[in-house]
């Protein structure tokens, strides 16, 4: 008689400390390992050390303005 296959638990690396932490509904700060690597990358991201790329902003500088000619 074959035996169920049991599955691995997921595990991935906090993205501050690079702690392994298991990816499942008792995680309660997945992917953080910690109440505290979460509030540090929140911070990171408030302080605008992290961003998302994307198009750069219009400015006056840039040649455009809202204002008609």
């Amino acid at each position: 008689m074959s035996q169920p296959n049991s599955q691995q638990p997921t595990i991935v690396k906090c993205p501050t400390c690079q702690n392994k932490v298991v990816w499942n509904t008792e995680s309660e700060f997945r992917p953080f390992c910690s109440k505290k690597c979460q509030m540090i990358d929140f911070g990171e991201w408030a302080d605008e050390e992290k961003s998302i790329a994307g198009a750069p902003d219009m400015s006056d500088s840039d040649g455009w303005s809202s204002e008609p000619y």
